[in-house]
């Protein structure tokens, strides 16, 4: 009889053991991938089919600069030499400025990757909200350079002095790439870890 309660004492343990989804393996490694990420081109920044500049994560979370086609290192680089071979107008030298949504998701990222190596149920809450800030800022990220680029882009062209038919030839387009998706993939999917520990917590 004893031995018959120790078989089931011992199988309801083993069913009792957490799984890996529920230790801190799987949240911190999709984190640091996510951080990771940060490195590789999440835009591509295109003007017809010439590629300007791409852009990094961390490009975009601290500020970049444009080479352009021409020799100036400016927002769109000189167009004037691609269209109407004048060298006597040039865009201005411009230092792109962090896009803040970018920096407050790296942020984020680093506190989630870091909340997700503590084994408490309150460090595991804060990894899940700032997971999912990490997740909101990088959509906010894509929403605000497009529209950034929808507005300005057409204000420096005009106030240059081009034509209306050197604005239609002058096609100005962002591309964010398969590495800002994989990016946001990573830290949904951190978060969910996240998530499922803290529920496992008692």
């Amino acid at each position: 009889m004893n031995e018959v309660q120790n078989i089931e004492g011992q199988s309801r343990g083993s069913s009792q053991q957490p799984g890996i989804f529920t230790t801190k393996i799987p949240s911190a490694v999709t984190f640091g991938v996510g951080i990771l990420l940060f490195f590789m081109p999440f835009v591509d920044i295109r003007c017809n089919s010439i590629t300007l500049k791409k852009v990094t994560g961390l490009e975009l979370a601290t500020g970049f600069e444009i080479k352009g086609p021409g020799s100036d290192d400016t927002v769109v680089g000189d167009f004037e030499r691609m269209h109407d071979n004048k060298a006597d107008v040039h865009f201005s030298e411009r230092k792109n400025d962090p896009n803040i949504f970018a920096l407050v998701a790296l942020a984020m990222a680093v506190f989630a990757f870091i909340f997700s190596l503590i084994d408490r149920k309150k460090a595991l809450a804060g990894a899940v909200i700032t997971g999912a800030l990490t997740v909101a800022a990088l959509i906010g990220a894509m929403i605000d350079i497009k529209r950034k680029v929808e507005v300005q882009i057409p204000e420096i062209i005009s106030s240059s002095g081009y034509s209306a038919k050197a604005k239609n030839d002058m096609y100005i387009s962002i591309h964010f790439t398969a590495w800002f998706y994989v990016a946001i993939l990573a830290f949904i999917a951190a978060t969910w870890f996240c998530y499922r520990r803290m529920l496992a917590k008692k």
